[in-house]
C-alpha cells in the first residue's frame, strides 16, 4: 500500500515544504508491518501543473489527457491508495494550487483515503474543513484526525518547533489513514481499478 504525503503549496518561502518533511520523517518511523505502507513526498510545485488547461472535463477524459504535465501528475495520483494534504489556509480556504492539482484529475481520487496537516494563523482548520466537502464530492474518504499547526505557537524565531503534542496527533491520523486506505482499497480492487 501506498501513501502520498502532498506538499499542497507552491508560494517561494512556504513553509509546506519544512511541514512536509517532518510528516514523511515521522511516517518512515512507523513501525507498520515492513513492506505494508510506503510513504512518499510529494511537492506539487515539481509537477508544474497549468491552471486548469485540460480541453477535457476530467470526468470524461478516462485518464487520457492531453497536457504532458497532467499526464504525469494522473499517474503518480493514480498510484496512491491514500493521501496526506499538507495544506497551508490562504484567506481563509484552500491554496489555489492544491484546489487546482485536486480539480484537473477525476477518477484517479476515487475511492482512497486522505488524512490532513494543516497549518495557519488558527491552525489551518477552515481549509480542512472545505477540503473535507471537496473530498467527499470525489469519494475520497477522509479521517477524522488531523494535525492543525498554528504559525504563532508551532514555529518559534522562524524555525518550525511543533509543539510536544503534534506527534501523537501525527501518529493517531497516520493510523486511521493507513487503516482506512487498505478498507477503501478494497473497492478498487474489487471493481477492476
Amino acid at each position: 500500500m501506498k501513501i502520498a504525503i502532498i506538499v499542497g503549496s507552491t508560494r517561494p518561502g512556504r513553509k509546506g515544504t519544512t511541514v512536509g518533511r517532518w510528516v514523511n520523517d515521522q511516517a518512515q518511523q512507523r513501525d507498520d508491518v515492513p513492506g505494508r505502507v510506503e510513504f512518499d513526498l510529494l511537492e506539487l510545485e515539481d509537477y508544474d501543473l497549468p491552471l486548469l488547461d485540460e480541453p477535457t472535463v476530467p470526468a470524461a477524459a478516462d485518464r487520457e489527457y492531453e497536457v504532458p504535465q497532467t499526464r504525469r501528475w494522473s499517474e503518480a495520483i493514480d498510484s496512491y491508495d491514500g493521501f496526506v494534504f499538507v495544506t497551508p489556509e490562504y484567506n481563509h480556504g484552500v491554496p489555489a494550487a492544491l484546489k487546482n492539482a485536486v480539480d484537473v484529475l477525476g477518477p484517479e481520487w476515487a475511492n482512497k483515503a486522505i488524512g490532513f496537516v494543516s497549518y495557519g494563523a488558527d491552525g489551518g482548520v477552515r481549509a480542512v474543513e472545505q477540503w473535507r466537502t471537496i473530498a467527499a464530492n470525489l469519494m475520497i474518504t477522509d479521517v477524522r484526525a488531523q494535525v492543525s499547526l498554528l504559525v504563532f505557537e508551532d514555529w518559534k524565531d522562524g524555525e518550525f518547533r511543533p509543539l510536544d503534542r503534534r506527534e501523537g496527533e501525527l501518529q493517531t491520523m497516520l493510523d486511521q489513514l493507513v487503516e482506512m486506505s487498505a478498507a477503501v482499497r478494497t473497492l478498487r480492487v474489487g471493481s477492476g481499478v
